[in-house]
């Protein structure tokens, strides 16, 4: 997501550092081109998953699923009442009503019966195959430039220097967490631990994990990998996986806008869009960061 900068690449550079001390280079460019890359290509994901969902609006853990089976721990779906069509969701047994967002949806008196509305999809019409295209398009893109990344981040030590967790950055989190709480940020070249932990998350866990899964659901790969499919407890148990990752995508997403606006808006997007970071004035009370090289 977002890289440290190690130096000033540009005269330019030099010349506003000296004038401005607490404006810093934190973003590489090929931090910010992967971080626009991947918010774009997970955002036409979501929404292309969403309408690839809505054909089949139910998930099941285990490797079949049909009427026989009573393994369904997610449906969205519409039924007859004594007052007309309602949508409703149902959780682990659970049912909700959920009628004008998941079910049954759409303007007034032209409602329809769609897990997710029309305006949560891609294509906001029912086409299943145009979603597919699209989502697999973009998980292309989302994957190899992943890879790329993670490769180019352990040559050049950018994870084991800015996002792998140290001792004392354990030591700090009861802090941290304690500071985020009551909105105080304190504006720095490094990552904090919560940062570290919750990038690192996404990046290491939720991302390949999500790749993994939709890889494992593929009816091709199953003849490449066979395996895969096994390791993740089958088909269907690999499509519940997938569903899920993306809901904590959809969260990590959220408190991360949450956090931008918090800490100051302005200054977060020029950091990703320019590179240039204001950090917080220097105190007498700082030390020095030790950086490893």
């Amino acid at each position: 997501m977002e890289s440290v900068a190690r130096s000033q690449s540009t005269a330019g550079g030099d010349a506003t550092m000296q004038k401005d001390a607490t404006l810093i280079y934190r973003q590489s460019r090929w931090t910010r081109l992967t971080h626009w890359l991947w918010a774009i290509s997970l955002f036409f994901m979501l929404l292309s998953g969403l309408q690839i969902f809505n054909a089949r609006p139910q998930l099941y853990i285990g490797k079949q699923s049909g009427f026989e089976y009573n393994n369904t721990i997610l449906a969205i779906g519409a039924e007859n009442t004594d007052v007309g069509p309602r949508g409703y969701t149902e959780i682990l047994g659970h049912r909700f009503d959920t009628t004008g967002v998941l079910g049954w949806s759409g303007p007034a008196g032209n409602e329809t019966s769609r897990a997710f509305p029309s305006w949560a999809t891609i294509p906001s019409y029912y086409d299943l195959g145009t979603a597919r295209v699209i989502h697999f398009f973009f998980a292309w893109i989302l994957t190899t430039t992943l890879i790329v990344w993670l490769i180019a981040s352990l040559i050049n030590g950018h994870i084991r220097r800015d996002l792998a967790p140290r001792l004392n950055d354990l030591k700090r989190l009861p802090q941290d967490i304690a500071n985020h709480a009551r909105l105080k940020f304190h504006h720095t070249r490094e990552y904090n631990t919560l940062q570290k932990m919750a990038y690192g998350g996404v990046l290491f866990v939720l991302l390949p994990l999500m790749i993994i899964t939709g890889l494992a659901m593929s009816p091709s790969m199953n003849s490449v990998l066979p395996w895969l499919n096994e390791i993740l407890g089958g088909r269907q148990t690999a499509r519940t996986i997938h569903f899920t990752v993306m809901g904590l995508l959809v969260g990590f997403f959220l408190i991360h806008m949450l956090m931008i606006l918090a800490a100051g808006p302005i200054n977060e997007l020029r950091s990703i869009i320019t590179g240039w970071y204001r950090t917080d004035p220097p105190s007498h009370n700082d030390k020095p960061v030790e950086r490893s090289v």
